[in-house]
């Protein structure tokens, strides 16, 4: 009911409206602002029954604890406490306000023991982004030998290019990431992992699987495939051509652009052209023979497979063990 339709009775109660409305937005305001503290000066007063013994307890002065106890009454608009030559005990409000900080304490408890518990737990869940080349060629069986160590421990992996695996871990859509080239963003753990070699790779039946090595300006003429923008793998050719070379990708025979370095191998296999991809990609396709790799002369371009996790991320155990056993994992160097 609507206090302006009180107005007879709170005036013959010696009461006025506005002091009435602003009573209670104050104590709803201070109800709000009930600290952990002086929930636990309540309740150690109760089971202590001294404000002294309490005081000592919650390793607070008796004058702070009178407070944090005078703060509550103050909040809730009504005496919590009685005072007694015998001690003290609890008034109605004080029984409701006692039990329900007792509720929240023991959900506070138990939230802490349940992530002591996770720390300690070798399970959980691990959320990936990596491009092109680790998700294909490496995580598949780093990850293998992971779960035989820790089978409880679940990654999911998504595969994107070295960019949008950088936004995605600056942007908290993945816990972890690896990419293809190096980051100096300072909101990020960076860590130089596996190191690659990009290769000129050719038809198995290309003219070229009889030389000893070809040059440059040769492979600029033959027809050349591409990645796509954002990928790692390109980034890194065109930068190794912008500081070694008088050649930019924009001099070569361009005739497709992929997306995947599978699509490039696919490419190459079908007779469309040929391409510098990474070593790991083709490991397969080189012992099949689908696949040839031909030395360019002149021309060593390699690069580093980073780590990476944003600095703010907080480690759970299973992440701990996860990222060691990483920073530890050795590639097979066979071919």
């Amino acid at each position: 009911m609507d206090i302006c339709e009180n107005l007879p009775a709170i005036r013959q109660a010696g009461l006025r409206p506005n002091s009435i409305k602003a009573g209670f937005i104050m104590s709803y305001d201070q109800f709000r602002n009930i600290t952990i503290q002086q929930m636990e000066s309540l309740i150690y007063l109760v089971e202590e029954g001294s404000f002294s013994r309490a005081a000592k307890r919650v390793f607070l002065t008796q004058p702070s604890l009178t407070k944090h106890i005078k703060n509550l009454e103050e909040a809730v608009n009504a005496r919590i406490v009685n005072r007694e030559n015998m001690g003290i005990s609890l008034t109605p409000e004080g029984k409701i306000l006692y039990n329900y900080s007792r509720r929240i304490l023991k959900l506070r408890d138990e939230a802490k023991e349940k992530i002591l518990r996770a720390k300690d737990n070798e399970s959980g869940n691990i959320f990936v982004s990596a491009s092109t080349i680790p998700a294909t060629y490496i995580l598949p069986y780093l990850l293998n030998d992971f779960k035989k160590l820790f089978p409880d421990i679940h990654a999911y992996v998504q595969t994107n290019d070295s960019e949008e695996t950088l936004g995605m871990t600056l942007n908290n859509q993945a816990e972890i990431g690896f990419i293809g080239k190096n980051t100096l963003n300072k909101r990020l753990n960076v860590k130089p992992l596996w190191k690659d070699e990009i290769v000129l790779a050719v038809p198995g039946d290309h003219p070229w699987r009889k030389k000893d090595y070809v040059t440059l300006d040769e492979v600029s003429k033959e027809p050349f495939i591409i990645r796509e923008m954002g990928s790692g793998t390109r980034e890194i050719l065109e930068e190794y051509l912008l500081k070694n070379t008088d050649k930019s990708l924009s001099k070569f025979n361009i005739v497709c652009e992929m997306g995947s370095s599978e699509a490039v191998k696919e490419a190459i296999i079908a007779g469309l052209g040929t391409s510098i991809l990474s070593i790991h990609a083709i490991k397969r396709e080189l012992k099949q023979g689908t696949l040839i790799n031909v030395p360019i002369k002149d021309c060593d371009i390699q690069r580093y497979f980073y780590l990476i996790y944003k600095r703010q991320l907080s480690l759970m155990h299973h992440h701990k063990l996860f990222l060691k056993f990483v920073k530890n994992y050795r590639l097979s160097s066979s071919v």
